[in-house]
């Protein structure tokens, strides 16, 4: 069967990275989870007290990838704990917002995904990294319904959280995120938008799966 390239963009929670995995394995393509290659970035100049500049003079040294387990490696160390904590979730964007850096990753995605047969979601993988791709997905949810996601993800973990707050700051990462002059997140024009803040889960996914059908057909 012809394998594909699928892109999924969205906002910061709309559950891209859980539906993407999911595909992925249902699919048997890859998963690349462009997030995280910014956080483990991200990651790399916090441990190192760089900052924008510092970590660019850096950059040819650090090496970022996937395992056969997806997890993330940078230069080969498993970080994909590390990468999760609140304070790289606060300081990834302003890694994240530099051009050069951007350039830099999208290489690296663009060389990951190059044999097709991957979905790999992010804020520009339709409009920057895979612009081609044969399928554009534009995941979107209220930032209520987000907010309410991460807290249940957090109260799952014993860890509490104010549903005010969360939803304060994803409205501030898509603020962010939507006006930064490198890349941003934008709904290309042949992306299908799938709004998820009244659908599960496993919804999405079947919803996802059928476009895939038609797109191969």
């Amino acid at each position: 069967m012809k394998k594909i390239i699928i892109a999924i963009d969205g906002p910061s929670a709309s559950g891209k990275s859980t539906v993407a995995k999911i595909l992925a394995k249902k699919l048997g393509y890859k998963y690349i989870d462009t997030g995280a290659m910014y956080r483990a970035i991200s990651l790399y100049a916090l441990r190192h007290s760089l900052d924008v500049e510092g970590l660019l003079k850096n950059i040819d040294s650090i090496s970022i990838g996937f395992d056969d387990k997806n997890n993330i490696l940078l230069n080969g160390e498993d970080v994909s704990k590390d990468i999760r904590t609140s304070q790289l979730s606060d300081i990834t964007p302003i890694y994240a917002a530099d051009a050069r850096i951007r350039e830099h990753l999208v290489v690296m995605q663009q060389k990951l995904g190059h044999e097709k047969g991957i979905v790999m979601d992010g804020r520009d993988i339709a409009s920057v990294v895979f612009p081609d791709a044969e399928l554009k997905i534009y995941q979107v949810a209220s930032a209520r319904a987000r907010a309410q996601r991460r807290c249940d993800e957090y109260n799952a973990k014993g860890i509490t959280c104010n549903l005010e707050d969360i939803t304060k700051e994803i409205e501030q990462r898509d603020l962010i995120d939507s006006t930064r002059d490198a890349s941003p997140m934008v709904k290309t024009e042949d992306a299908i938008e799938l709004d998820t803040s009244n659908m599960s889960v496993d919804q999405v996914v079947e919803s996802i799966l059928n476009l895939v059908e038609e797109k191969v057909k």
